[in-house]
């Protein structure tokens, strides 16, 4: 979810300025890369309406003209600047092991010294041409380092997109930019890709601020042009102790945007609540513009949250009953469809038997102005619309229908409905029907009447209604009855009174 925050919002900043929004497949860090990852990501953004002007599309395919766009095939680039910058005195091979590096980085504890490759502690840099020659054609195991300049005494400002202007402390580290694998550190793929593919802006999250002095160090170093850089704060989330923290992939399904597929969330859920965690104002414009393409929000990135956004589900479930809400029954039916093919064989089978029916049923209110929120996503519909199917209605009733009351009342509720199971003309004549037999069976037309003659009257109409609900659907909660007894039809609802009338 994070990762799809962070592409949506590089590509509004891209499309809202005229700019290009590229997909690049970061994949050097061999022992993380997880294969199949990079298809799936190109897979998903473009699910997600985040299509990149230019990119990574597949393996055999890319668009745009400073490829390759997938880091394990730009070894020949990294290496060019890396031969230049070896010569140029900007960087040098190391041979230095984790047994020595381990043994530094105790020398550095014991005198409570910064922990690190520098200053002193760089022995590598201090080796001839030649003894380095040397070594490699010894074949002796080896890394590049960035021979770097500056001093962690020095304190400089800088200005950031979204955090303003922060101050910043030089890099003094040798850090690794080329691993012994011949792949480069993250570091050294960001100068050289940014570099070449005209990259002007970053946009990354917070994590990366502390690596900005060397980034900086790099691109002065080697003549590049600095890019603008732009800090997200990271996505948190209140944990199981009651405090915040990062939404992590590791414990929290929803930080994968697959969670949101595969529960059946429309995509426009997803993406208008990412639009409010990146800029705040969003839900102010949202309000002022109903019923407008969101892709007509212009975002401003320095409105993201300084101290990092709540991950709140709750905003997104009601972001999208709200959503599908608004959508034709004929539309339900047809996204339904769609995701039910990939995630749900039982809905997939529903709709395919009788699409027609299905869309009656998704079609339930429709025509109000505030049509009912009865689905939070498609991943919900099978369970709440079953009980229009005689098979499925069965299948309920043998696991048993319960209701709260006498079944002497429920038999008499349920013998007295059938004559006015039939639905008026009108929802209101039908409605006023059942409060009349209600009525004549001693229920109270509401509470008040109820509270005002407790000796009379024992239940009120809604009780009557309730009764014949569950009867009916086998749920206390389902769409509105008038419209359920318009589509399933009156032999069917005959069976079910008769199935739920015992002795």
């Amino acid at each position: 979810t994070g990762s799809l925050c962070g592409a949506l919002r590089d590509y509004k900043v891209a499309y809202d300025t005229r700019g290009v929004f590229y997909l690049r497949i970061e994949d050097t860090d061999q022992a993380r890369e997880v294969s199949g990852t990079d298809v799936l990501v190109a897979n998903e953004l473009r699910t997600f309406r985040v299509a990149p002007s230019e990119g990574y599309i597949d393996e055999s395919h890319e668009t745009g003209n400073y490829g390759p766009y997938k880091q394990s095939k730009r070894g020949e680039i990294y290496k060019t600047v890396i031969k230049d910058m070896v010569k140029r005195g900007l960087a040098y091979p190391c041979f230095c092991d984790e047994i020595e590096l381990d043994e530094v980085r105790k020398v550095q504890n014991a005198n409570k010294e910064r922990t690190g490759y520098y200053g002193p502690y760089a022995k590598c840099r201090l080796l001839t041409p030649a003894k380095a020659i040397e070594n490699i054609k010894n074949g002796m195991p080896y890394v590049v380092r960035f021979k770097s300049k500056g001093s962690h005494e020095i304190s400089l400002p800088f200005h950031d997109e979204i955090k303003g202007d922060v101050t910043i402390t030089q890099n003094d580290m040798d850090i690794v930019i080329l691993k012994r694998d011949g792949l480069p550190t993250y570091h050294f793929a960001h100068l050289v890709d940014d570099h070449f593919m005209r990259t002007t802006l970053v946009i990354r999250g917070e994590e990366w601020l502390p690596s900005l002095p060397i980034h900086l160090e790099l691109f002065d170093a080697v003549g590049f042009p600095r890019v603008k850089y732009a800090h997200t704060p990271v996505i948190m989330k209140i944990g199981e102790n009651g405090n915040k923290r990062k939404l992590s992939k590791r414990h929290d399904p929803e930080a994968a945007v697959s969670y949101f597929l595969e529960q059946g969330y429309p995509t426009d859920a997803l993406i208008d609540y990412l639009y409010t965690v990146s800029d705040s104002s969003f839900e102010k414009w949202f309000l002022a513009n109903p019923g407008v393409d969101t892709q007509e929000f212009k975002i401003n990135i320095a409105n993201a949250a300084s101290d990092g956004a709540l991950f709140d589900l709750e905003k997104i479930k009601n972001i999208s009953q709200t959503i599908l809400s608004n959508k034709s029954g004929a539309e339900l039916t047809e996204e339904a469809y769609a995701w039910a093919q990939k995630y749900d064989v039982n809905l997939f089978k529903l709709i395919s038997s009788n699409p027609a029916y299905f869309t009656k049923i998704m079609a339930i209110e429709k025509d109000k102005h505030n049509p009912r929120k009865d689905y939070t996503t498609y991943g919900e519909m099978f369970e709440k619309v079953k009980f229009f199917y005689p098979d499925f209605y069965d299948e309920i009733y043998k696991a048993k229908i319960t209701f709260d009351y006498d079944q002497t009342l429920v038999n008499a509720v349920l013998k007295d409905f059938q004559t006015c199971s039939q639905p008026a003309l009108s929802e209101e004549d039908w409605f006023d029907k059942c409060k009349e037999s209600a009525r004549k069976l001693g229920f109270a037309a509401n509470k008040k009447e109820l509270k005002a003659e407790p000796d009379k009257y024992q239940y009120v109409v809604g009780t009557y209604m309730e009764i014949v609900r569950v009867a009916l659907t086998g749920r206390k909660n389902a769409p509105n009855l008038y419209y359920c007894l318009n589509i399933i039809d009156d032999k069917e609802i005959n069976r079910r009174l008769k199935k739920n009338i015992k002795n």
